[in-house]
């Protein structure tokens, strides 16, 4: 009993597995992942370096506010050094670089799903292929010259 329930188990899994709608899922999950991880790469290595630089030499990376010393009292050079000291810190730039990222991120999908959209066909409505009895009100082929439910002639 339990080897069939078992199996019935199994069975429908693969079947849910192997729907269309759950493969693409899970294919936009991996393509997600590794677009995050270039979206990441973009805004640490490439955008908040030329911002730091435009806004005073500033890295956004190791902006942080201590709200308890470490072992080692500071004042900290670094993020990194602050951490290994054992402080508490609030890395305001950290989630500066998130937000970033987030909003870079916001913005592609935004784009990719407006051209996405863009691509679709138009599609037509679909040819009539019912009328309207006068007499009944059923809905019978427009081709119909007697109405089969009430025997009504159509052509006068």
């Amino acid at each position: 009993m339990l080897k069939k329930s078992l199996v019935g188990v199994v069975r429908e899994f693969k079947t849910f597995a192997m729907r269309g709608n759950v493969m693409d899922m899970a294919v936009g999950v991996i393509l997600g992942a590794a677009f995050g991880k270039i979206v990441d790469s973009l805004v640490k290595d490439v955008l908040m370096p030329f911002l730091g630089l435009l806004l005073g030499k500033i890295d956004f990376s190791n902006l942080y506010l201590v709200i308890k010393q470490g072992s080692v009292h500071g004042p900290y050079a670094t993020l990194q050094a602050a951490q290994s000291a054992g402080a508490s810190t609030i890395n305001y730039g950290m989630f500066l670089n998130n937000i970033i990222s987030f909003i870079i991120v916001a913005f592609a999908i935004f784009i990719m799903i407006k051209f996405m959209n863009n691509l679709k066909r138009k599609e037509e409505p679909a040819p009539v292929t019912t009328k309207s009895c006068p007499f009944c009100f059923s809905d019978i082929n427009i081709q119909a010259i007697k109405c089969p439910d009430c025997t009504a002639d159509l052509n006068k």
